[in-house]
């Protein structure tokens, strides 16, 4: 295999060296308890607590507004099922159509429970209608949860806007931060969000480590009960090494917003322009102007993404189909479906998500074998352009 070019950062991302090397004392030199009561926990206690104030100074929020989790998924449950514990007598949800599995399948469960889920819906482009945001929220809404950006498209949703019109209802207001930390600007302390999950392993931190943000003043139930660990909120020894490891992730992460608006952004149009030049049929999903400076969703009509994924590794290129959490599925993105995406690209369309590691010598080199491989694919596919409208003659 040639030298591997990972471009499916959505997905995971490499741990930084320097998130590695914060971490690596905590294992066997710093190995103690954080709650206990001897010096020695004691002192690993205070690392806990520089981590999250550099969290907190990456969210524009204060430190006692973050909880550690183990990632994104125990986040997203955290917030949904703390917003109707608290108000029980309010039974609705909303939600889109687009929401990572984490919460999609949550609701859909929580709906299967007698609670009534309202589903949003997105446009060609990927984003949401305001006019009908504001027609399904309710009194009645315990919780509105619309993630900030999308995992396939990478289309940026205005959640602030959102969350004013929750605060209107008393609702309270989730979104799913996974992709966009690190990746934007964000400031919490302005906004009306109630809570937002992330997760380290998105922006070069280590797997099996999270937080959520809690608003100051926000009612909370805990989700995992136990001992007195953050603050009675998330019980469970603490992941110490990952907890270092995430906060190191995020003050690199604070250091390098501009590199992600100006350089990752550079590198993942070069690849746009690159495919749409060289690749005929072939499209951009979601809103070009609005969305992640590492996100291109591209669909290539006639020709199946699985195999396209497959001779890219060949190549040892990494990519996607979407969701890493629905990778193993045969059926089409539920993402580019809500889109109304044509059946001629869903099925191929393709993920690249960049990162501040890649190259533009990366780039160019998939810019190279990228038309190669769709050219052959789409000669020996029956649904190929050539044939689609003898096909489509014939039935």
């Amino acid at each position: 295999m040639s030298t591997l070019i990972y471009l499916d950062n959505n997905a995971t991302t490499m741990v930084a060296p320097e998130v590695f090397e914060a971490m690596r004392p905590f294992f066997v030199e710093r190995y103690g308890n954080p709650s206990s009561m001897h010096t020695f926990g004691g002192s690993v206690g205070k690392e806990v607590r520089r981590a999250r104030e550099s969290l907190a100074n990456l969210l524009g929020a204060s430190p006692q507004e973050i909880v550690f989790t183990s990632g994104g998924t125990e986040s997203d449950s955290t917030a949904i099922f703390s917003a109707l514990e608290t108000m029980p007598e309010r039974r609705e949800i909303v939600t889109t159509r687009v929401e990572h599995p984490a919460v999609l399948n949550l609701c859909r469960h929580l709906g299967r429970k007698g609670y009534f889920v309202k589903w949003l819906t997105v446009d060609k482009n990927g984003n949401l209608d305001m006019d009908e945001v504001r027609s399904k929220i309710t009194d009645n809404t315990a919780v509105v949860s619309v993630m900030w950006a999308n995992n396939e498209t990478g289309v940026i949703f205005p959640v602030n806007e959102v969350a004013d019109v929750a605060q209107e209802h008393g609702a309270l207001m989730h979104t799913d931060g996974v992709q966009v930390i690190g990746k934007i600007d964000v400031n919490l302390n302005s906004t009306n969000i109630n809570f937002l999950s992330l997760s380290a392993h998105k922006f070069h931190g280590p797997k099996g480590i999270g937080a959520l943000y809690i608003k100051k003043g926000t009612r909370f139930a805990p989700f995992i009960i136990g001992g007195h660990q953050e603050s009675s909120r998330r019980g469970g020894t603490e992941n110490v090494p990952g907890i270092i490891g995430l906060g190191e992730a995020a003050g690199l992460a604070a250091e390098n917003l501009e590199e992600e608006r100006v350089k990752v952004k550079g590198m993942r149009d070069r690849l746009q322009e690159g495919l749409l030049k060289t690749v005929p049929h072939a499209k951009i999903n979601g809103d070009v102007d609005n969305r992640l400076p590492n996100t291109l969703n591209i669909g290539f009509e006639f020709v199946e993404g699985e195999a396209i994924l497959m001779r890219l590794d060949d190549k040892g290129i990494c990519a996607s189909s979407g969701s890493a959490c629905t990778s193993g599925s045969l059926e089409p993105s539920h993402v580019l479906r809500a889109m109304g995406v044509p059946f001629t690209a869903v099925h191929g369309s393709i993920r690249f998500s960049l990162s501040r590691y890649n190259t533009k010598e990366q780039i160019d080199t998939v810019v190279k074998e990228a038309p190669g491989i769709i050219e052959f694919l789409r000669a020996m596919s029956p649904f190929g352009p050539e044939n689609l409208q003898s096909i489509c003659t014939v039935h």
